[in-house]
């Protein structure tokens, strides 16, 4: 029991960077960014293929990624082994290295906008994540391609039993910020302007504002958050792959919580992430009982694409509000003015 509350900590700190830096492009925007999948991907390329050829430099390896990568890992396992600062000083080496190629590959990829409308952006955006996946995936160079490349671990000066609730609690307190990073910008003057963005582009135009800048500032942020679960995934599993990083699982799932929970509101964000992730995990435990007590004719793996399918069928087709419906904004003014006159 334990371990699965933990493996549930764990994944809803994963999933809950993702969602709500999708509710920050979606959510509030109106960006429908359908590969989400793309910026996490690039967390494992910033540290599977940056990250580790600094270290490759830096220590004078010899070799291609694949095989200097798995000397490099046990190389660096000893030094933060022997020091705990060196695995908290890489640990936020990597973070910072995911979220500037994250805003980076955000900024450049939204530009297609600027010509489509939401339904072809979103295939389009589907799209390009496909390419750079399979990039990745068959091109051994950058991050190993199917065969993957071994990454350090910067929790080694934890003893084994206790590095996942080490690394839990390090991704807990990563989703944290995350979440205050996303709450103060939706709830400043720049989250009121993306939430008229997304109601109507040409009133924010008729104000003076660039529609395209807003779009590229927005999937630049929301980009580098999302990555940031990328690179802390990648330091979890302790190896990079590039099938690690499908669209089903850090596109399509996160669209599921967020529609689930409510999108443009933080905390049904949350609350719609924490709901997913117990039912995904508890499914992933006990799919194989579910299947012989219901007599189910298809294999226990499909169960969860199935009962996933239709909760998305169910929400959007009952309650497309969410879980949490969005409010709006109270800034400080409106507060006053709603307190005179409730007095």
């Amino acid at each position: 029991m334990e371990e699965v509350i933990v493996t549930i900590a764990l994944w809803f700190g994963f999933y809950t960077i993702v969602s709500l830096s999708l509710n920050l492009e979606y959510g509030f925007a109106g960006i429908p960014n359908f590969g989400r999948a793309l910026a996490v991907l690039m967390g494992g390329v910033a540290v599977g293929g940056i990250f580790n050829r600094i270290l490759i430099y830096a220590f004078g390896v010899s070799g291609d990624i694949i095989t200097a990568s798995a000397q490099i890992r046990s190389m660096t396992n000893d030094l933060i082994a022997s020091n705990p600062v060196y695995g908290v000083g890489l640990l936020l080496l990597c973070l910072a290295l995911a979220a500037i190629l994250g805003a980076v590959t955000g900024a450049l990829f939204i530009l297609p906008s600027a010509k489509l409308s939401e339904d072809y952006l979103a295939i389009t955006l589907l799209a390009i994540s496909e390419v750079a996946f399979m990039v990745c995936n068959y091109n051994t160079a950058i991050i190993g391609g199917y065969y993957g490349v071994s990454t350090p671990d910067v929790l080694a000066f934890v003893p084994g039993e206790e590095r996942m609730v080490a690394f839990t609690v390090v991704t807990l307190l990563i989703a944290f910020l995350v979440y205050v990073i996303v709450r103060r910008l939706t709830n400043s003057p720049f989250g009121r302007l993306l939430r008229a963005m997304r109601e109507n582009e040409s009133v924010v135009e008729a104000t003076g504002k660039s529609v395209m800048v807003l779009r590229i500032k927005t999937a630049a942020i929301g980009s580098a958050l999302a990555s940031l679960a990328g690179a802390l995934y990648s330091l979890y599993s302790v190896n990079v792959i590039a099938t690690s990083f499908s669209r089903v699982e850090w596109t399509f799932y996160p669209f599921l919580m967020l529609l689930l929970g409510g999108a443009g509101n933080n905390r049904g964000v949350v609350v719609g992430t924490f709901t997913f992730v117990i039912v995904k995990i508890l499914l992933t435990i006990y799919k194989h009982e579910i299947r012989t007590f219901l007599h189910l004719p298809f294999e226990a793996v499909w169960l969860e694409y199935i009962l996933f399918g239709l909760l998305m069928y169910f929400v959007l087709l009952y309650r497309p509000e969410g879980l949490i419906k969005e409010r709006p904004i109270f800034t400080a003014p409106i507060k006053k003015v709603v307190a005179k006159i409730r007095a």
